[in-house]
């Protein structure tokens, strides 16, 4: 028998066996359902109009579900206006209104169509799941409509009068965007981003918001977010870096607009320093503008410049704090002969590009100036009092980890770090060698110290330069390449020294064999399995593919970002996982005057229809299922009383 205790909380929802029975039944129910659709996202890179429009299109999903219900019936041009609607309905509502043509036999035949659609996406959930997804002053009226026998007189009736009276108390507008939001959040059961929500584009903030609004999301923390997470703790090296990045790619508005973060004592500092530099090296990459931000393109090169230098010399501070770390060879700053205008890298000297550095000490380079001391100070209050910010990075640890294992596959951002003979590197952990499973346990446990230990706490001191060395470190699992060299492309001309090795894990994971060591690592094995991707990514313009390995595993990071679009030729993936196949949808560049159907390739059938009860989902109800059974022999036992509604 379970134990007694724990069946007595139990029985304080469910108070008789008739309450506990009837939930028996519900959940047997659920487990014969069809599994819920996933969508899995990669390096969304704040660029917010192009991932909302994926979010709400379900991936062109939705598009498709309307061709299927009305492709026979209405003309292509309607399926496209109806999409949009879906998609975006208090705007389109409004240029209707506008247009003269919302009136009251548009919303009828609107309401019907949008009702059909509904019921399309909602097949596959209980009656109360979808209940549950409706918004309140409405769940009646759409739940009737959605059960509507049509080949009853009366029910057809019934439905005529229920949409006549939602036009004439002139709710019908309102009525339209619930629809539409209820069909938005039925395409998409649940959401899988595998990393790099932040950097290169315009507005971070935004895609947070969208996420928090979501029913059912988790992330894979990628070296971007990890980054941003470390700012948050108070990590010196990772505010200038989240800075460093923002400001080269002219993203005021996420920092100003969106979080708070106050650049006016940078702005001062960088104008009155390097007044005479024109920054050449650090002009920024505009690829969006400041709407509410507009800084001028000079000032901006101070601005980024006098962040760099900031920057190296907090790092080089923290690889002197960790000779663990083995990142000496990244002190660049004290590799530099400051009278011969060199700099030694990788045992080679270097002509350097840029000597103007009216802050170094040539004595001691890594040495803040009093000024760089009180502005790092005042950047770093910024952060830590930015409400906002602290509300998505909480979001960010509460719904995030290093990785996820969820229905046969193992999600995770970067890599499991590897060595060329196929082993796990190991990593030296506060004096344990730890690699694979037990590594990434580990770094999660202390990235949440980073966050959450008190100041005074000695751990938190050594965690926060932990999060630093997940950014750019040799061995991080977020990172996986054996060096950043963000100095040597400010500096060196050579372009042999901007590369960056990949760890062996990313040429080891194309084959079979290593790709079943790593899911066996993590308790996954079998057909079925696979390991989802991001953070490097796919070129297919020269031919590559997202699905390598046989098709255990899938790479899903296709550019997103615009800053990566002329390399991969299109503009990132989807990976759909429902309950016949996975699919992976090939997005082009987002384009808000343009409808853009994306292709959609099935990559993976599978041999019988996935339903609840084969899920982690399933697993629970199981596990739900059989302590309902207990409290219900317990019940008839006598080992606890019924507790009988009083009529």
């Amino acid at each position: 028998m379970r134990d007694l205790a724990y069946l007595k909380l139990l029985a304080r929802d469910y108070p008789s066996v008739k309450a506990a029975s009837s939930e028996i039944i519900n959940l047997m129910a659920i487990c014969g359902l069809p599994k819920g659709t996933e969508y899995f996202f990669s390096d969304l890179h704040g660029e917010y109009e192009a991932f909302i429009h994926l979010l709400r299109s379900a991936s062109g999903i939705i598009r498709e579900k309307i061709r299927d219900t009305f492709g026979h019936i209405i003309p292509e041009e309607e399926e496209v206006e109806l999409a949009n609607l879906i998609y975006y309905p208090d705007r389109n509502l409004a240029r209707l209104t506008q247009e003269g043509k919302n009136t009251e036999d548009w919303q009828r035949i609107t309401i019907y169509r949008l009702v059909q659609i509904c019921k399309e996406v909602s097949s596959k959930y209980t009656r109360s799941k979808v209940r549950k997804k409706m918004p309140k002053e409405f769940a009646y009226v759409i739940d009737e409509l959605l059960h509507v026998d049509y080949n009853d007189d009366n029910k057809r009736v019934y439905y005529g009068e229920i949409i006549h009276t939602v036009i004439e108390t002139q709710v019908a507008d309102t009525f339209i965007v619930a629809l539409c939001v209820l069909i938005q959040n039925l395409t998409i059961d649940s959401l899988h981003i595998i990393g790099d929500i932040f950097d290169r584009g315009p507005r971070a903030d935004i895609i947070m918001n969208e996420l928090m609004n979501f029913h059912d999301v988790d992330i894979q923390w990628g070296n971007h977010d990890i980054s941003w997470m470390g700012a948050a703790t108070g990590n010196e090296a990772c505010v200038c870096n989240v800075l460093r990045i923002a400001i080269s790619y002219n993203s005021f508005d996420v920092l100003e607009d969106g979080y708070g973060i106050n650049l006016r004592p940078l702005s001062m500092f960088a104008a009155r320093v390097y007044k005479d530099d024109p920054c050449a090296r650090f002009i920024p990459k505009i690829l969006d503008e400041n709407i509410y931000d507009v800084v001028d393109p000079g000032l901006v090169a101070k601005m980024h410049k006098a962040i760099a230098v900031i920057q190296f010399k907090v790092e080089g501070q923290i690889i002197k704090r960790h000779p663990e770390y083995e990142m000496d060879d990244r002190l660049l700053l004290e590799a530099v002969d400051f009278k011969n205008k060199t700099v030694t890298v990788a045992r080679k000297e270097h002509p350097m590009l840029d000597m103007n550095f009216p802050t170094i000490d040539p004595e001691n380079p890594l040495k803040l100036s009093k000024e760089e001391e009180e502005l790092l100070h005042t950047l770093v209050l910024s952060f830590k009092h930015s409400g906002l910010l602290h509300k998505h990075i909480r979001f960010m640890y509460s719904n995030g980890a290093l990785y996820k294992c969820y229905n046969g596959n193992l999600l995770y951002h970067g890599c499991i770090p590897m060595k060329a003979d196929g082993s796990f590197e190991v990593m030296n952990c506060g004096g344990k060698l730890l690699s694979g499973k037990a590594l990434m346990d580990y770094i999660g446990e202390e990235v949440h110290k980073a966050y959450f230990l008190k100041e005074d706490d000695p751990e938190k001191g050594n965690a926060r330069d932990l999060m630093w060395y997940l950014w750019c470190g040799a061995k991080s699992p977020v990172f996986g390449k054996d060096r950043m060299t963000t100095f040597e492309h400010y500096f060196v001309e050579d372009k042999t020294t901007h590369k960056e090795r990949m760890n062996p894990y990313y040429q080891l994971s194309q084959k079979v064999e290593n790709c079943e060591r790593i899911l066996e690592e993590f308790g996954l094995s079998g057909d079925g399995t696979h390991i989802i991707n991001g953070h490097v990514p796919v070129k297919i313009k020269d031919g590559e593919t997202p699905v390598k390995a046989g098709g255990k595993l899938f790479i899903i990071d296709g550019g997103l970002s615009k800053a990566y679009q002329r390399h991969t030729g299109i503009a990132g993936y989807t990976l759909i996982y429902n309950s016949h196949h996975l699919a992976l949808a090939e997005h082009k560049p987002f384009d808000p005057k343009k409808e853009s159907t994306p292709k959609v390739s099935i990559v993976e059938k599978v041999k019988n229809r996935v339903m609840v009860a084969d899920t982690d989902k399933g697993e629970e109800l199981r596990a739900r299922i059989a302590d309902l059974k207990e409290l219900v022999a317990a019940y008839r036992r006598g080992d606890i009383k019924e507790q009988m509604s009083r009529s």
